[in-house]
């Protein structure tokens, strides 16, 4: 096998996570990373926030408010919600951020957005970090994308939620190449 396959074959969500976080040397060669993802006409499609420290209690506040959405409340206890991003040290919001083109409909960037977001994801777990994609309502409350200073056109790809591994959890059960793979024409 080559390292590459290795790390992917050993990937995990990992839902308990702890300090340190990646360190910004590191996070700069892992965004390197996500700018490799497939990107039609190089339009960049993509642009991430990286939050922590206070940043995180901040979001939880940001992700509170939205409960006191008068338009639309988002379902949960407000106490719960302003937790959530204490689950990491570090988040990293991954954000599509797509351009209007003749040749590449929005959903070939919305998957641009979301394959960088994985790259960043394998980045880091091959350098020794943990890593979670969130996604839920928080991800697709205005609320949010204002609050985070999304643009009307852009979405969240998903909330990274990084760290150390704080205890590997068990290994998923994962399908079968012959369960999900055919040739075509068959």
């Amino acid at each position: 096998m080559t390292a590459i396959i290795d790390a992917i074959l050993n990937r995990a969500s990992e839902s308990r996570l702890t300090t340190p976080a990646p360190d910004p040397e590191l996070l700069d060669r892992v965004f390197s990373c996500a700018a490799r993802a497939p990107d039609h006409a190089l339009l960049r499609p993509w642009r991430y926030l990286v939050i922590e420290g206070g940043g995180l209690d901040a979001l939880g506040e940001l992700f509170a408010s939205a409960a006191d959405d008068p338009a639309e409340p988002l379902a949960g206890d407000k106490d719960k919600l302003r937790r959530m991003p204490l689950r990491a040290p570090m988040i990293i919001v991954g954000i599509c951020s797509p351009k209007l083109h003749p040749k590449v409909p929005e959903i070939e960037q919305v998957m641009s957005s979301a394959v960088g977001l994985g790259y960043i994801a394998l980045a880091l777990e091959s350098a020794g970090f943990g890593a979670m994609w969130r996604t839920g309502a928080v991800a697709y409350h205005p609320v949010i994308r204002q609050g985070l200073g999304l643009n009307d056109c852009e979405r969240i790809s998903g909330f990274l939620y990084v760290g150390s591994v704080e205890s590997p959890k068990p290994a998923v059960p994962r399908p079968a190449p012959d369960d999900f793979v055919a040739r075509w024409p068959g």
